[in-house]
């Protein structure tokens, strides 16, 4: 009998579970489920139908626990990364206030003006290290009315809370929202009152490796898993986890992500935050180390 772990995937067009195990051999890596995905109009706007994902997530774990079972395995851990800016919005008895907006809604546009009016691009820069991207989640909050009396989930995060029942912000998907410093252990909380967001808006940060607990009784008995299978924070920004797979044999070495983008980069000690990294629009996310 061996451990291994289910790897829930989603991109912005797709998702898939992957059930994956280490040995002496070598990482093995067993592709159980595979869906599609994608914004849709929903109540008027592009949105993201987090019910059908949660659903295709919970049969993504049926086909992993019964692949499991079947080799006389058993599935220890969980971990999910999606694409990064969007949220939903929980309320205290854990609803959503609504279907999440997809990144590529028009209501973004709105938000860039109300925040470069109180923070500066160039300033923005110098703290967060991002590049300029009209739906980064600082602005699609800017453009939201509903922040009151609720908390903020980035979507993995958000499915990790519907597995689980506990909320928390993974660290590498809080990155590319624009509302984190630029240098592992310095944040830019300020920013929240300069803009007018709840200060609590976002749950606690959680570093890749940080368990999350067990299931809910209800997703663990529809999914057939054991009890003892835990949800555990990964790099949740699909690319972070992309990058921290790239099989490089040295320290120097440069990646091309490709998914519903393309992305170039490399891996930095420290971020570069000059006005010509600003001006070349480069941009500095956290990885998962």
């Amino acid at each position: 009998m061996a451990d291994v772990f289910a790897a829930v995937d989603i991109g912005a067009s797709s998702g898939r579970v992957i059930l994956g195990s280490t040995t002496g051999t070598g990482t093995h890596l067993t592709t159980v489920h595979r869906f599609p995905n994608g914004a849709q109009i929903l109540d008027g706007a592009l949105r993201w139908d987090v019910e059908a994902l949660v659903a295709e997530v919970v049969t993504g774990l049926g086909n992993a626990a019964e692949a499991a079972s079947a080799a006389g395995d058993t599935v220890v851990s969980i971990g999910i990364d999606t694409w990064a800016v969007d949220y939903g919005l929980v309320d205290d008895a854990g609803a959503l206030r609504y279907l999440p907006f997809s990144y590529r809604d028009g209501r973004t546009a709105a938000g860039v003006d109300a925040v470069h009016a109180v923070v500066p691009p160039e300033e923005l820069y110098g703290r967060t290290g991002l590049q300029f991207l009209p739906f980064n989640t600082l602005y699609q909050l800017a453009a939201d009315p509903s922040l009151t009396g609720v908390q903020a989930l980035l979507v993995p995060d958000l499915l990790a809370y519907r597995l689980t029942g506990v909320r928390r912000t993974g660290a590498t998907n809080a990155s590319p929202t624009g509302l984190l410093g630029a240098r592992r252990g310095a944040g830019a909380g300020d920013l929240f009152p300069a803009l007018g967001l709840p200060a609590e808006l976002f749950p606690p940060l959680v570093e890749p490796g940080a368990p999350s607990g067990p299931r809910r009784p209800a997703v663990a008995a529809a999914a057939g898993l054991p009890g003892s299978t835990a949800v555990v924070a990964v790099g949740s920004h699909d690319t972070a986890s992309a990058v921290a797979a790239v099989p490089a044999g040295t320290e120097r070495f440069a990646y091309i992500s490709s998914g519903t983008w393309s992305l170039v980069g490399v891996e930095l000690d420290v971020p570069i935050l000059t006005a010509g990294s600003r001006a070349a629009n480069f941009t500095n996310e956290r990885g998962v180390d």
